[in-house]
């Protein structure tokens, strides 16, 4: 018999819950590499090493793992924002808040990857989109009461805040590749720009009169720079190739969840043979035992008549009574 490796009696070792956890940070370093598309069941798998069905077991799919992983992320960020948002000056929220966006830029790049890229795929309404939405509505909250106090519209604090948040968000996109200047420094010009512009806002802003009365007319002679027809059938293949790739993989995944149902079902089907294997086996035992039993009675039976007779040839014959069978004198 070989000997177990070191790495496959850990594996053994690893509870329910330990192995769940293992399969989401996998899924979770490849979905930031890859993307949702681009990582497949096989991929976690194989750095887990595991077979395939001990993650259909878990999550169903790569899609419930992502769907965690969304989740997580999403906390995470969110949790960070509102801790930023319940500074007391208007200023001080503005500056932790652009702080810990890149504070979880910085320490979680993967999940932050994961959230900006494709967090649509699999995660259903858990977006980077919804996201931004939930960390707006903080924001305008601020901004309304900073209005009322300033005299501002508090009715536009939904659109202020939805311009301060996105260029946040997208500068942190940005930085996320660059990670130059530092962190503080990003958040101090942000600050910068969003603070002083806020309060440098006119009440009633217009648009110049050079640029209010511009009606701009496409002209139906400029030349259009159309794609080449190469260039759009490449795009088609690519897309086919893509679709392909994708009907494969959900192939592959319903072989391995109609294989891993077989299984299971060859697995009960074992057990009840087993099962009725077992019941017959003591059926045949009890009857030899039986059979065994009777045979004893038998035996003893037979015994106890052979001993009888034997007494019986042992006995003494009866003595006859004096006087008997003797004739009469003449």
């Amino acid at each position: 018999m070989e000997p177990v490796s070191e790495s496959a009696k850990s594996r053994r070792r690893m509870t329910g819950a330990q192995r769940r956890e293992q399969l989401i940070e996998i899924g979770r370093a490849l979905f930031a590499e890859k993307g949702f598309d681009g990582t497949s069941v096989e991929e976690i798998a194989a750095h887990a090493k595991v077979s395939k069905p001990v993650v259909y077991e878990h999550f169903g799919g790569k899609e419930g793992i992502y769907a965690v992983v969304i989740d997580r992320e999403m906390r995470r960020l969110l949790s960070l924002i509102t801790q930023a948002l319940s500074a007391a000056h208007p200023l001080a929220k503005l500056e932790r808040a652009a702080l810990a966006l890149l504070q979880y830029i910085e320490e979680s790049s993967e999940g932050f990857r994961i959230l900006v890229r494709d967090s649509h795929a699999a995660s259903g309404t858990g977006t980077f989109a919804s996201l931004i939405s939930d960390i707006a509505s903080q924001v305008e909250d601020v901004l309304a009461e900073e209005f009322r106090e300033r005299g501002y519209d508090p009715r536009l604090a939904p659109m202020y805040a939805q311009m301060l948040v996105g260029m946040t968000a997208l500068t942190g996109q940005w930085w996320l590749d660059v990670r130059t200047p530092p962190r503080e420094e990003v958040a101090a010009h942000l600050v910068n720009l969003a603070w002083h512009g806020l309060t440098g806002l006119r009440p009633d802003p217009v648009l110049t009169t050079a640029t209010a009365d511009l009606a701009l007319t496409p002209d139906p002679d400029a030349p259009v720079v159309r794609p080449s027809e190469r260039y759009l059938k490449e795009l088609e293949k690519a897309h086919e190739r893509r679709l392909k790739k994708l009907e494969k993989a959900r192939e592959r995944e319903l072989k391995e969840l109609e294989k891993l149902r077989r299984e299971r079902e060859k697995a009960r089907e074992r057990e009840r043979r087993q099962r009725e294997k077992a019941l017959e086996r003591e059926l045949k035992q009890r009857q030899k035992a039986e059979r065994e039993q009777e045979k004893r009675r038998e035996r003893e039976e037979r015994e106890r008549a052979k001993r009888e007779r034997e007494r019986r040839r042992e006995e003494p014959a009866p003595v006859e009574a004096a006087g008997e069978g003797v004739p009469p004198a003449g």
